[in-house]
């Protein structure tokens, strides 16, 4: 069964698949198409490039997906904000109410990837859970003030 980040991280990727290219693909096939690269792929990358669109709306699936699982898991609508440089530096936020979930700086952006499969559903799952923890802690303490 896939974790609740990975099933909506593929949901997000299949639904900007208008033309059906990716059907025939499986969902981990699509995912390790996408994010895993192993370090001698990351060394064919050379260290200063510009980043593509294509990349770009890669790496903010994956943090629409952190937003939208949340929102499956606690019912709070969240937004993602993205700034990227064609440099490839910039900063990602998750933000639900008035609670930031998530505040990530990127550098280096068009070698973002994963190691393997299992490190991108470790570190999808180690997002929402902080995101969780996150609003928990936060939300209880604007109730009480």
């Amino acid at each position: 069964m896939q974790s609740l980040f990975i099933e909506t991280l593929i949901s997000q990727i299949r639904a900007l698949d208008l033309y059906g290219v990716w059907r025939e693909k499986s969902d981990e096939e699509l995912l390790m198409q996408k994010y895993i690269k192993t370090k001698e792929e990351l060394k064919k990358i050379p260290i200063i490039a510009d980043i593509d669109n294509k990349k770009i709306t890669d790496i903010r699936l994956v943090y629409q997906a952190l937003a939208l699982a949340f929102e499956k898991k606690t019912g709070v609508m969240c937004s993602v904000v993205m700034e990227m440089s064609h440099e490839g530096f910039g900063r990602v936020v998750v933000i639900a109410d008035n609670i930031v979930l998530v505040n990530k700086f990127l550098k280096d952006a068009h070698r973002f990837s994963f190691r393997s499969y299992e490190k991108l559903e470790q570190e999808g799952e180690k997002l929402l859970e902080n995101a969780y923890k996150i609003y928990n802690n936060y939300h209880k303490e604007e109730k009480t003030a």
